[in-house]
């Protein structure tokens, strides 16, 4: 359904130009660290990872849409952007929510899927980050250059000593296979919506993923708060790693003891509720309330 076809919010030049210019303001400074260093050609181990997993340069979080169901006046100029329509106005365009849906109805009917079963089911809050320390267990080479913060030997001995209990598909994925069998639950790309919860530290960093693939439907802001949040998160994912990243000025979750469980646990709890805010909003923009 287009929210066009219902009551459109109508912007004058002013005041959608207003709003892309904070929208660049913003944008420009979120990413102006680690475009700085890829003019260096320099890398960060936590900084990076939103660049180089998800794939999307900073340009694309820079380019402003009011998003669906509002008509720019005035901007012409966006006449030839891909998913715009012009408007009844001369010179006013829209987003073309119709043709967006129309041509990528498995990746609306997907994500509203993913969307809404996480927002439905109970966090939890057991799995202490353990993903990164599964993805080198028992294994010479590690995916990162950093140190292990416990050595080969101690790294091993945390994940014999607790339960893994991943849930996310792309964290699971890079288990060890001496790790897999270790892990609760043995999650799948097409069970995806089954498995997916909002304690998930990977389940709030897809939220970034979820609004690009949805632009320009949704609007420039959601974006960068999406943006946020999976910086904010990959953070403490590396924080609560195996890895020794004081080097790097960041002090260790120690999620190998009681005291680090419970640092680990609020942050996600914290995480998680912000999460479950932008998770309600991308659903209310899909279907149109």
């Amino acid at each position: 359904m287009s929210l066009l076809a219902e009551s459109p919010v109508r912007l004058s030049p002013r005041e959608w130009r207003e709003l892309e210019a904070a929208h660049h303001y913003r944008a420009d400074d979120l990413t102006a660290a680690h475009r700085a260093r890829a003019s260096r050609h320099e890398r960060h181990p936590v900084e990076d990872f939103l660049f180089t997993y998800y794939s999307y340069k900073p340009a694309v979080l820079r380019r402003w849409h009011a998003g669906e169901g509002v008509v720019l006046s005035d901007a012409a100029e966006r006449a030839g952007w891909r998913w715009y329509a012009p408007g009844a106005d001369p010179g006013s365009v829209h987003v073309d929510g119709v043709s967006f849906r129309a041509e990528r109805s498995l990746l609306v009917a997907g994500v509203s899927r993913i969307l809404r079963a996480t927002a439905g089911r109970a966090a939890g809050f057991g799995c202490f980050g353990l993903h990164e320390w599964a993805m080198v267990y028992r294994q010479h080479e590690n995916r990162h250059p950093e140190p292990l913060r416990l050595g080969r030997r101690g790294t091993d001995d945390v994940v014999e000593a607790h339960d893994l209990r991943c849930t996310h598909f792309d964290a699971f994925r890079f288990f060890t296979p001496d790790a897999v069998p270790l892990n609760r639950d043995r999650p799948t790309r097409d069970a995806q919506s089954a498995l997916e919860q909002p304690g998930c530290l990977h389940a709030g960093m897809d939220l970034y993923k979820w609004s690009i693939k949805l632009t320009p439907l949704l609007p420039g802001d959601l974006v960068l708060d999406a943006f946020e949040l999976a910086r904010d998160i990959r953070t403490l994912d590396m924080r609560a790693s195996p890895y020794d990243l004081t080097a790097w000025g960041y002090e260790p979750v120690a999620i190998e003891t009681p005291e680090g469980k419970a640092e680990y646990v609020r942050a996600q709890r914290g995480f998680s509720e912000r999460g479950q805010v932008i998770r309600a909003r991308m659903l209310s923009l899909l279907d149109g309330d």
